[in-house]
């Protein structure tokens, strides 16, 4: 599919979702049907390598940075097992634990973690989440970060649906005065057992919806990063190195990638990151685009950062397509973290 057909569908299941619309598809039902078979399958293989275990990473990070009077920054995850970090055996290897350790040396300030994303999830937990997470309104997180979207496709959710959840809790967050950032539908294309040609079915079930959420959450004041195969070509070239034992979820070097991609879009939505950087550099293919062309493009690239930009434009609603250069995470300190109170 191209970049410009990508972009028609994601703006129809984003148009879908804003006005209540319901069964647009994602790459034909009967595709979906099949990709859905083999990821089962897949599933039943991923069950007897792992457990459910999910490690605790919530704490607080960034020791060394303890100022007295100086509040420490927030960081809530939210969404499913790749947010939760399921998958490795260390809450230090968790998505979670490795962004807020990153975060708290940009910012040089102590960071307090809190995950409360679930494995299996889909769109229709985060308004549990949400409450979770606003429960407390002197507890509003500084940063969100959301991951959410494979179960969605693998229970054949309708992306409207979908993408309506998604964007409601986006709004939340941001009225409340959280910054949110959310890593896009993966590519399940990726998934070792998915075979040819599902897997190129699975591929472009996953960039349709991703593009869509992409429309959805600029829309509601937030920023995507494309988790897309988590870690661009590389990823393909090396799956028995950065999947883990289930060949389903991410390993520990996995989630160390897929945080160095989102980590510098963290940084930025609280003014962290070099201001240079906020500006287009075109050497990096970087442009304001009309969001929905942002969202595709940004679908078939990992690590690619779409936010508003300009109101409105000539076609609506325009963004700006970031390539972020990556920067290593630097390990948690301690392991496992001090417990802190969410």
């Amino acid at each position: 599919m191209t970049s410009m057909s990508r972009a028609r569908v994601a703006r129809r299941i984003a148009a879908g979702a804003a006005y209540g619309g319901g069964g647009i598809g994602l790459a034909g039902a009967a595709a979906v049907g099949l990709v859905l078979a083999e990821v089962r399958m897949a599933r039943r293989h991923v069950g007897n390598g792992t457990t459910n275990h999910v490690p605790n990473a919530t704490g607080r990070y960034g020791h060394l940075y303890e100022t007295p009077g100086d509040p420490p920054l927030r960081l809530t995850m939210l969404g499913d097992s790749t947010a939760a970090g399921q998958g490795v055996h260390r809450a230090g290897q968790t998505p979670g634990a490795l962004l807020a350790s990153g975060l708290a040396a940009v910012a040089e300030r102590p960071v307090v973690l809190r995950n409360v994303a679930l494995p299996g999830a889909r769109s229709d937990d985060l308004d549990r989440q949400v409450a979770l997470v606003l429960a407390d309104p002197a507890l509003v997180p500084d940063v969100c970060v959301i991951m959410v979207g494979a179960n969605d496709v693998t229970n054949r959710m309708p992306p409207t649906r979908s993408v309506r959840h998604l964007s409601a809790a986006v709004r939340r967050l941001r009225t409340a005065g959280a910054e949110v950032v959310v890593g896009t539908c993966p590519d399940l294309g990726t998934i070792e057992p998915v075979q040819q040609p599902l897997r190129w079915l699975a591929r472009r079930a996953s960039r349709q919806l991703a593009a869509a959420q992409t429309i959805g959450v600029v829309e509601q004041g937030g920023r995507t990063v494309s988790l897309g195969d988590l870690l661009g070509p590389e990823f393909a070239a090396n799956p028995r190195e950065l999947f883990g034992p289930d060949n389903y979820h991410p390993s520990a070097e996995g989630y160390a990638t897929a945080a160095m991609a989102v980590l510098p879009t963290v940084c930025a939505t609280l003014g962290l990151w070099p201001a240079d950087e906020e500006r287009p550099d075109v050497t990096r293919r970087e442009a304001f685009l009309p969001v929905a062309r942002a969202a595709a493009e940004a679908a078939s690239e990992a690590g690619t950062e779409v936010a508003a930009a300009m109101p409105t434009g000539p076609k609506g609603p325009w963004a700006l397509l970031k390539r972020r250069r990556r920067r290593r995470v630097p390990e948690p300190e301690t392991e496992p973290v001090t417990p802190s109170s969410p």
